[in-house]
């Protein structure tokens, strides 16, 4: 047989090419360029056992369970959230009767931020891109009607995470569950939101103290539940290459574990309730060696570097979505067929959680509609195309395995540089990571505007916009908002709500764990302003500093 290079030789050599290769950038988005075609030759350095394995196995390449999708579907959940909490429960219960397996929950901009729905800075926002959550009052009427122990419930909340929690948790308590059959994740991810997002409260060095608290804290009483949700997703938005995307995640997650190391704490207690996040993007085979690298990655720097012991320590668990950043408001029904590529790139790479975006992303919240066409899309890739009964069926491909390969080193490289410049907090305060992805994010859209990359319906076959419908928030939310927020203060027991405002500062001035204290402030019916604005006083509050 042929090597590869003498193939490549006889065939692309000028004299032997009748169709010579088409003018097209064919690099992948994070600027790795493919050769035409690889064979065996490319994976002389390769070895199955080593870096392949079996599903369920070390170093979890294939996936961290055995049968994949033959023993259990990846949980199918559409973001939702808008509005009062009326509306989004009415939502939830839609999606779950739609045959959705998990829910995952918006919350709007002062929620996010960690501002009461009647707070200045809040007027306009209410409802706008996600629920208000104010208080537990909110969290009440949110998940009315839906068992915390039957349904897993994930939240994308950050600056605020602990408060929401303790929300949820209180709520669970209130309808007299047992916390330790109620499972669902909390996204938590602080570090992301200095690299990208940029919903922050409080300097870094807090901000991480408060997501360590979680790790302490939340093994003990609820075993079921991931207490972080280490997010690429959010990075990769903001401009981000899918390596970039990969690493700086990992990095993210490589720093929690070693903040939870100096706290004393058990690696094996709590790392295996880290869970991970990733954007699914347009590059089909980029995103499935991704998936694929990201789990080799943190099995190896668990095992080997950090030295758990715990396979489930080894095991990097995922929720993905697909990128909202690639679902373009021109043609917005080219998008169903958008989304329906990354889903199936991410069921092809193993995620054991899918969210699905809908057509119109770029143009408003969801509109129920194309919010069951989003769901509808995972179920027939599930149903009907067969690729859910074969695990990694792209195992062994040449290509796979060597993307693979080269996302991981690349990757790697990234983490080392971290690690030498001190670590993520310090990456975020020379301002590296805004750098790199700027960076990116520049190199992208000189190729779109140039045409070096084709965006279907953006920059070539283009045609006359196309109306549709949009879903609108009333305004009314807001005022609804405020009179709910005016009950709550005028109800609750004002002894109570000072006494667990006042134990919060405490916990932030004695260092202690703050979890106990927000639970006790959920219970009490303090505001998520009032909290939020006691830590601040102790905190302070963080000003990114310019990175020129």
């Amino acid at each position: 047989m042929k090597s590869k290079n003498e193939w490549m030789q006889s065939v692309y050599s000028p004299a032997a090419q009748k169709f010579p290769e088409r003018k097209y950038n064919f690099k992948n988005l994070s600027d790795m360029e493919p050769e035409p075609i690889y064979t065996a030759d490319d994976l002389k350095d390769w070895d199955a056992e080593r870096d392949l394995g079996y599903p369920g196995e070390f170093p979890y390449t294939r996936g961290v369970q055995p049968s994949v999708y033959r023993g259990k579907l990846w949980t199918m959940r559409m973001f939702a959230g808008f509005g009062s909490a009326e509306q989004t429960n009415e939502r939830f219960h839609a999606l779950l009767k739609a045959g959705q397996t998990g829910l995952s929950t918006a919350f709007d901009l002062p929620t996010l931020m960690g501002y009461d729905s009647d707070h200045p800075f809040s007027k306009g926002e209410v409802g706008k891109c996600g629920v208000a959550v104010s208080s537990l009052a909110d969290m009440e009427i949110l998940f009315r009607g839906i068992d915390p122990t039957q349904v897993t419930t994930s939240m994308t909340i950050n600056s605020p995470a602990n408060a929401i929690w303790a929300m949820y948790i209180a709520n669970a308590q209130k309808q007299g569950k047992d916390l330790g059959q109620v499972g669902g994740t909390i996204q938590n991810d602080i570090l992301k939101e200095f690299i990208a997002q940029k919903e922050f409260i409080y300097p870094p060095a807090p901000s991480v103290k408060l997501v360590i608290d979680t790790f302490e804290w939340g093994p003990k009483v609820l075993p079921k539940w991931n207490f972080i949700s280490v997010s690429g997703y959010h990075i990769r938005e903001a401009g981000a290459t899918g390596v970039q995307e990969l690493a700086f995640t990992l990095a993210d997650g490589f720093h929690y574990v070693e903040k939870a190391l100096e706290r004393g704490l058990n690696i094996d207690e709590f790392a295996p309730r880290i869970s991970f996040f990733w954007d699914i993007h347009n590059d089909f085979f980029e995103e499935i060696a991704k998936l694929r690298a990201a789990r080799r990655i943190w099995a190896r720097q668990m095992r080997d570097h950090y030295g758990a012991k715990n396979p489930r320590s080894w095991m990097l668990r995922t929720h993905s979505q697909t990128a909202g950043v690639s679902l373009p408001a021109q043609q917005p029904l080219n998008n169903i067929a958008r989304v329906a590529i990354q889903a199936l790139a991410a069921v092809l790479g193993g995620t054991q959680s899918l969210h699905t975006d809908s057509f119109d992303e770029a143009l408003a919240l969801p509109t129920e509609e194309a919010a069951t066409i989003a769901l509808r899309t995972q179920q027939i890739i599930a149903y009907e195309t067969g690729v859910a009964g074969v695990v990694d069926p792209l195992a062994g491909s040449y290509y796979v395995e060597k993307l693979t390969n080269d996302i991981e080193a690349a990757a790697m490289g990234y983490i080392e540089q971290i690690r030498l410049m001190g670590g993520v907090e310090a990456g975020i305060d020379s301002g590296f990571f805004q750098l790199e992805m700027a960076e990116a994010a520049y190199r992208y859209q000189r190729e779109v505007e140039t045409k070096d990359r084709i965006v279907v319906g953006v920059n070539d076959f283009v045609q006359d916009a196309v109306e549709v419908p949009i879903q609108l928030i009333d305004p009314q939310v807001e005022v609804l908002q405020a009179e709910r927020l005016a009950q709550v203060r005028r109800e609750r027991d004002p002894n109570r709500a000072q006494a667990a405002l006042d134990a919060l500062r405490d916990t932030a001035v004695t260092g202690a764990n703050s979890m106990p204290a927000f639970l006790e402030c959920a219970h009490a019916y303090c505001t998520l302003g009032e909290q939020m604005d006691i830590l601040k006083t102790v905190y302070g509050e963080y000003v990114e500093p310019a990175i020129v």
